[in-house]
């Protein structure tokens, strides 16, 4: 088996996985989450969405994530993967620790954890996207990342949508090549609320008092392995259909 049908076949395990029910964990964090929130005042919500809605958009309209890194031209996707991964143990060690330090520092510290954690995890997607080939100067790249970010953190429902706008995104990414409509057009509100409730239970563990430290630490440990799990997935889709339009066109996946 070579290196390309070994990763076609991680990918679809991985699309299978995306979809199975709830284990018990899963619902019994959901649950708790869903009681911790309803305990939480508005104004802390609004400055979740606010904090959550400032970073997207430095993401899709700033220059403060595009990495210095060079776009690798045309690398293998066997040579990619094994660029990923050591990029991916660099932000999970960073990740670590300041999900350590934050959580040692009580409730202040981890609402400071909140908007760094979401850092952290832009300046790694914005970066495996050159370490696959992808310009994130291009708007378009910009808008694949965020929807890379939706998808680990949503719902089943909406994260098909996502995943079928991913795996067609050589179609989609022509209506993205400027800023247009779409900050405009973004729903805020549910995103902040899928992303808040795929993390709320293991980063309300890292507010208790005496273990907020070691909790900091394996949650963001745990978060930043889910998106490594889906952003690598996402760019092995896009390389495996970019590298086969070009080797039955011979043309790079801009001119398609």
């Amino acid at each position: 088996m070579n290196y390309e049908h070994k990763v076609q076949r991680e990918v679809a395990n991985w699309e299978q996985k995306m979809f199975k029910p709830p284990g018990w964990l899963e619902k019994t964090s959901k649950t708790i989450g869903n009681r911790i929130n309803h305990l939480i005042p508005p104004k802390v919500h609004n400055i979740i969405t606010t904090t959550i809605r400032s970073i997207v958009r430095t993401a899709l309209f700033g220059a403060e994530y595009t990495p210095r890194r060079p776009v690798q031209s045309t690398p293998g996707l066997e040579s990619a993967d094994k660029e990923a991964k050591e990029l991916f143990a660099l932000y999970q060690k960073i990740a670590v620790a300041e999900g350590a330090g934050t959580g040692a520092g009580g409730i202040m510290l981890s609402m400071v954890d909140f908007p760094a954690l979401i850092a952290i995890k832009m300046k790694f997607l914005f970066e495996l996207a050159h370490v696959y080939g992808y310009d994130t100067n291009h708007f378009s790249e910009r808008v694949f990342i965020l929807k890379v970010f939706q998808m680990t953190f949503s719902g089943p429902e909406n994260r098909a949508r996502l995943l079928y706008s991913i795996t067609h995104w050589h179609i989609e990414k022509e209506q993205w090549v400027s800023d247009a409509e779409y900050s405009r057009n973004m729903d805020w509100e549910t995103f902040q609320i899928e992303y808040r409730d795929a993390i709320d239970f293991r980063k309300m563990l890292q507010m208790v008092p005496g273990i907020g430290a070691v909790a900091g630490a394996w949650a963001n440990y745990t978060i930043l392995e889910e998106l490594r799990e889906f952003a690598m997935n996402a760019y092995r889709l896009r390389r495996l259909h970019d590298d086969f339009n070009l080797r039955t066109t011979g043309y790079p996946p801009f001119y398609l």
